[in-house]
């Protein structure tokens, strides 16, 4: 008889659940695709009751419910933590109740909440990232790097995983943590923390790392083995304050930058030193799992397996074969861990060489809405369209939009989990045009103009535009530009290096050469239709990639619903609409349709 196993994550950040049928991931969903609230931490109500809506079953055929943390471990940091570094106590305290109160008591909230009565378990928090990445993966054999914030104590761990079995072999604990210190330099260039990790990022190459060694010398000792040390005279997080402290300020010669302050040349460079300092210390941890133990595979999770600029440096730094990253690496991918956990651990599931040959891990994990159901939301608040009955002539009409330069949302098939639009809830546009990228970011995403975008690239043509070791599907490395593709000698500096084109794919690349491709092979079956319209735009432009953004504008979540895509559709400079094989043209609907300023008040200039 099959076992399902339910896995949750919540009450920190990215709530999710996800759904085991005996050793088959069968969907996983987010829970602020739900309630509309990004990073959104509640119990995911919503989520669960999809789980069981998709595979059309009651909570009582739940076999076990697995939870992605320990929270008496937990618990335990942070009266620890208090105790060492209470000098606000009140403060502190509150931290402790609000913990002791709310998330300490996580079976019996789960329980209550779904009335759920059969077995429970918990794993910490690492454990369940590795979990996430390895088990998912095609690999018998690999070593596994964790690295985020702080689970319960650890902030980054290494495991060897064998078949069914992971074995910790090393681990580092708070307060010493590469993400938190990452998100100190996220906050102090006026960024919010766990969401705009990825902004600072995408700065940094506007910038020089002039501040590294200033940084080595005073706030981080990096070892030779990757383990590190943080000089917390300079950082408040273990307070439970803030992130960092005046003497940062003081050091840097320089007052944080307020949200929506000018970048000037010093924020930038700091961005690009910290870049530098996480790049090292992850290229010394996987160097360090080589020495130590030859491994050729690697696996990775966390948070930071986010920064998918380190993870490019792997493929150029290390001697590293085939490296594999959990799509959803941040907390919303600690429920697939955990439920993968109990499957083995507490259910001794095998995973055989032949089983994880078949394996085909698939991101796309969540809704698909039939054409009846979009029928109706379309004719319910009188919007026009044109319907395809013939797939060809549908990819030819968004090809031809594409060419001349329409931007276009795109919604097709099952919905991605985790972070990145992958095709089915992306907004796509054509990369050869150099307006592209100012036009999306300030008239459709509303957000900071030096924000790069990302292609769809076909796998068949990719090395012939792109340095490439590791070919990713989901969009988490960034490759460089062949020297023959790239545009050179331009000469300005910081944010002025976005107004030349950098090659001819100008909307795509970076300032400093680079792109986060998403690498799309025909055998990808859920998106062969997005294959082939890729496909006919490069015979048509000899370009073999499209723009591939998140359809969502600042601080909202990738939309979910058909009923979500016209909404930001109408509420923004999107040209045109495909609701799998509806197409809308924003210049035949009525401008005041779903033009709702509630939706999107106080959104817009949410981080």
């Amino acid at each position: 008889m099959s076992k399902y196993i339910l896995g949750v994550s919540c009450f920190y950040h990215d709530s999710s659940s996800c759904l085991l049928k005996d050793d088959k991931l069968i969907c996983a969903f987010q829970e602020e695709r739900f309630t509309r609230v990004k990073f959104d931490s509640s119990f995911p109500k919503n989520a669960i009751n999809k789980c069981l809506e998709f595979a059309n079953i009651k909570i009582k055929d739940i076999d076990c419910v697995s939870f992605y943390e320990n929270p008496k471990l937990k618990l335990d940091r942070l009266i620890n933590t208090f105790i060492k570094y209470g000098e606000k106590p009140f403060k502190n305290a509150g931290e402790i109740s609000k913990w002791f109160s709310e998330k300490y008591y996580i079976e019996e909230i789960i329980r209550e909440e779904l009335n759920f009565e059969n077995d429970f378990n918990y794993y910490d928090h690492h454990e369940s990232h590795a979990a996430s990445a390895f088990y998912p993966s095609l690999f018998e054999e690999s070593g596994i790097i964790t690295m985020d914030g702080a689970g319960e104590w650890d902030t980054s761990t290494s495991w060897i995983g064998t078949k069914n079995n992971m074995k910790l072999v090393r681990k580092q604990t708070f307060p010493d943590s590469l993400g938190l210190f990452y998100s100190a330099f996220t906050y102090y260039c006026g960024f919010k923390v766990l969401s705009g990790e990825y902004k600072l990022m995408g700065l940094a190459p506007y910038g020089e790392p002039k501040y590294y060694n200033l940084f080595k010398d005073n706030l981080i000792q990096i070892n030779e083995d990757g383990t590190i040390k943080l000089n917390l005279k300079y950082f408040e997080f273990q307070r439970y304050e803030k992130m960092f402290n005046s003497n940062l300020e003081d050091l840097l010669d320089l007052s944080k930058r307020e949200k929506n302050e000018n970048l000037n040349s010093k924020y930038i460079d700091i961005a690009a030193s910290a870049q530098k300092i996480v790049e090292e210390v992850v290229i010394k941890n996987v160097n360090w799992m080589i020495n130590e133990y030859s491994i050729e595979n690697l696996c990775l999770a966390g948070g930071v397996a986010l920064n998918c600029v380190a993870n490019g440096k792997i493929d150029q730094n290390t001697k590293i074969k085939k490296l594999w990253i959990q799509p959803a690496s941040g907390d919303s991918g600690t429920s697939i861990g955990a439920a993968y956990l109990a499957l083995y651990k507490k259910y001794n599931f095998e995973r055989n060489e032949k089983e994880i040959k078949e394996i085909k891990f698939s991101p796309y994990l969540g809704n698909k809405f039939e054409l009846s159901e979009i029928k109706k939301t379309l004719d319910n608040f009188g919007f026009e369209y044109d319907f395809y009955n013939d797939d060809n002539n549908w990819k030819s009409k968004i090809v031809d939009l594409l060419i001349k330069n329409k931007v276009i949302g795109y919604f097709e098939g099952r919905m991605e989990f985790g972070p990145r639009a992958l095709g089915s809830r992306s907004i796509i546009a054509n990369p050869i045009d150099r307006e592209m990228q100012k036009k999306l970011n300030l008239k459709i995403k509303y957000r900071e103009s030096f924000r790069p975008f990302a292609p769809i690239v076909l796998d068949e043509y990719a090395d012939e535009w792109f340095e490439i070791k590791n070919k990713n599907k989901y969009m988490l490395q960034t490759y460089f530009l062949k020297d023959e593709k790239k545009f050179k000698n331009i000469e300005e500096i910081g944010l002025k290096k976005i107004d030349f084109p950098h090659s001819e794919v100008p909307a795509i690349t970076h300032v400093d050469y680079s792109a986060r491709a998403q690498i799309l092979s025909k055998n990808d079956y859920e998106k062969v239709k997005l294959y082939e319209i890729i496909d006919l735009f490069r015979v048509q432009t000899g370009i073999p990639m499209i723009i591939n953004t998140s359809f969502n504008i600042r601080g909202e979540p990738i939309v979910n619903s058909p009923l979500d895509a016209l909404r930001c559709f109408m509420n923004t400079d999107m040209d045109y609409l495909v609701l799998e094989n509806f197409i809308l043209d924003k210049n035949k609907q009525n401008e005041f349709l779903l033009k709702d300023d509630t939706y999107i008040s106080g959104k817009i200039d949410a981080d």
